[in-house]
């Protein structure tokens, strides 16, 4: 009987350190999503760089005939899943919405510039901003195409 309520025992704080990491794994998913001011935060800077896009002549044709209300809906469910907040991006898949765009690496680049200058103009520390652009790096091979 010890041996049995001694499994039972270990077992349930097994279980128990389980469940604690679990949670606190949780939490700590939405640090970068916190960090990039949550929805709000993330919105703001969003509307920046879509300025910031319409204003550079190295990409901004591309975007001349684009919704931008809808691009900027779309870019701030992006960055906010991808950070680790609560949205989904509701979009195209990366492939599908660029693969007619002719977008080499030197636009993938120039954009992601902007991006920077966007955070950068509201005070995102550039680590916080490092981290956000690790996680679109990967965006880069389904995107350019030329």
């Amino acid at each position: 009987m010890n041996t049995m309520l001694s499994r039972i025992s270990k077992i349930t704080v097994s279980l128990f350190l389980l469940a604690s990491l679990s949670v606190h794994a949780q939490s700590g998913n939405d640090a970068l999503y916190q960090s990039l001011g949550g929805k709000t935060g993330i919105s703001t800077f969003v509307n920046s760089f879509i300025t910031i896009v319409l204003e550079d002549a190295r990409i901004n044709k591309a975007f001349k005939d684009t919704d931008t209300e809808r691009l900027a809906s779309l870019l701030t469910e992006q960055f906010c899943e991808l950070s680790g907040g609560p949205c989904k991006y509701s979009g195209r898949d990366m492939y599908e919405a660029h693969k007619d765009m002719q977008v080499t690496n030197a636009h993938f680049n120039a954009l992601a510039e902007d991006l920077q200058i966007a955070m950068e103009k509201h005070d995102v520390p550039s680590s916080v901003q490092n981290k956000l652009i690790a996680r679109l790096a990967p965006m880069q091979r389904p995107i350019v195409t030329k």
